[in-house]
């Protein structure tokens, strides 16, 4: 046990200093992520010592339940495929541009525009997509029509982790902690609809406050053009599968459906329609880059994190942790405090997919896996990624596109804004969902 808890620790503290060291490393000429890899030779060191048995492992990945992570993965991939593709296809830059023309010369209006697009499409694709895209599109529009970029930049991200939470779909850990519990796509949404539209209109009220100074210079965007949608048809087609998917997401607890199946489904399809588009149109860019920028990364990380926490699982150490939580299932608000504020801290120390996996085994385990603290892990699994650049892969990836932009933002500016923000907007969330439960 002693052994497994050590290097479960030394792979965690290595993941953490690897984000704010090293995030990346280059081998020849290309640039390979380090924190799949930290987490795959964790894991791997977990199977070589026989922390968690070789046949304990095959069981879990191959069992028909709904944490099976090789699920997860295939339904992060497929829908990550659905998004990208109309990322790929220009879609959202072009309906960004096209919203942002009609504000004039009021900044209030365009972080207000910014912030619903932001916001709508979060609800729709996931907050990883939202980000990657709008997170360039800010720093092209800043520079374009000289403003400040921060104020947009941080709205951006910390609106696509909040409203993240509004379907399960929003973000990988929704989707993980809420399958390990066969929560389905409309009781999910039924209850966190309330908790995250409180929580969003907290945040907007903050930031609102927070950057009234920035927001009251005028500006002048006449001259910002949308770019063209080259591809219209296969662009509708993308729509249509993206919203199709969504909907069947919705009934599918329904009609005995599994979620990865759906969107397994509707990735194929389109996969299918894009391999006709480009041997009919000879052009194989756009299918290609779909693919390439597929998170794989992401689907390691998880299975390799997903091993260790098994681990701690087997050597009997989340029923440690559930133990300890267990002395709050008989007060119901306390609970929901602690199991909010813990995962969001969590978060912070491991990143918020582990901390998914880690916590799912610990209310597994507790004596009350009470809906309370179920939806308080997944609202602190949302909020916790903006305290600090560590708490989910979104703010890793955010803080290098900066770099690579050259916007002045550091690790510290970040956790100012994060804890000026999220402490007020966990405590909303987590305050609406004991009301409502």
């Amino acid at each position: 046990m002693t052994f497994t808890i050590v290097l479960a620790v030394i792979t965690c503290i290595t993941l953490i200093i690897s984000i704010i060291k090293f995030p990346t490393i280059k081998i020849g000429d290309k640039s390979f992520e380090t924190f799949w890899m930290i987490a795959l030779i964790g894991a791997l060191l977990m199977i070589a010592t026989v922390s968690v048995p070789v046949e304990h492992l095959i069981n879990n990945l191959t069992s028909n339940s709904a944490i099976n992570p090789i699920k997860i993965i295939v339904l992060l991939l497929s829908l990550s495929m659905l998004s990208i593709t109309l990322d790929e296809l220009g879609f959202f830059e072009y309906v960004a541009t096209k919203a942002i023309k009609y504000v004039k010369n009021s900044q209030v209006k365009l972080f207000l525009i910014i912030f619903l697009m932001v916001a709508i499409l979060t609800v729709f694709t996931s907050n990883d997509i939202v980000i990657l895209t709008f997170t360039l599109f800010i720093c092209y529009l800043a520079r374009k029509i000289k403003i400040n970029p921060i104020p947009y930049l941080i709205m951006e991200f910390v609106t696509a982790n909040t409203c993240s939470m509004f379907l399960i779909i929003g973000n990988p850990t929704n989707i993980y902690i809420a399958t390990a519990f066969e929560i389905g796509f409309m009781e999910y949404f039924k209850i966190m609809f309330l908790p995250t539209l409180a929580a969003a209109l907290t945040m907007l009220f903050i930031l609102l406050l927070i950057f009234k100074k920035q927001l009251s210079e005028p500006i002048q965007i006449d001259h910002l053009e949308p770019k063209p949608i080259k591809y219209k048809a296969l662009t509708i087609i993308s729509i249509i599968h993206l919203l199709l998917c969504t909907g069947l997401l919705a009934v599918s607890s329904y009609i005995n459906l599994e979620m990865w199946l759906v969107t397994i489904m509707f990735a194929g399809s389109l996969t299918i329609t894009l391999l006709i588009f480009s041997i009919i149109n000879k052009e194989k860019t756009t299918i290609t880059n779909v693919y390439k920028r597929l998170p794989y990364s992401l689907g390691i990380f998880v299975l390799s994190m997903f091993i260790i926490i098994l681990a701690l699982d087997y050597n009997g150490i989340t029923k440690n942790f559930a133990g300890i939580f267990d002395n709050f299932t008989d007060k119901p608000l306390l609970g929901t405090f602690i199991y909010g504020f813990a995962s969001s801290i969590f978060d912070n120390l491991i990143n918020n997919i582990p901390m998914s996996l880690f916590f799912t085994s610990i209310i597994s385990s507790a004596n009350n896996n009470n809906m309370l603290y179920i939806f308080s892990t997944i609202i602190g699994s949302n909020i916790g990624a903006f305290l600090t650049p560590i708490g989910a892969l979104a703010g890793m990836m955010w803080m290098h596109i900066l770099k690579k932009q050259k916007v002045d933002f550091s690790f510290l500016n970040f956790t100012k804004y994060g804890l000026e923000l999220s402490v007020p907007i966990l405590v909303t969330s987590l305050l609406t969902l004991w009301l409502i439960l």
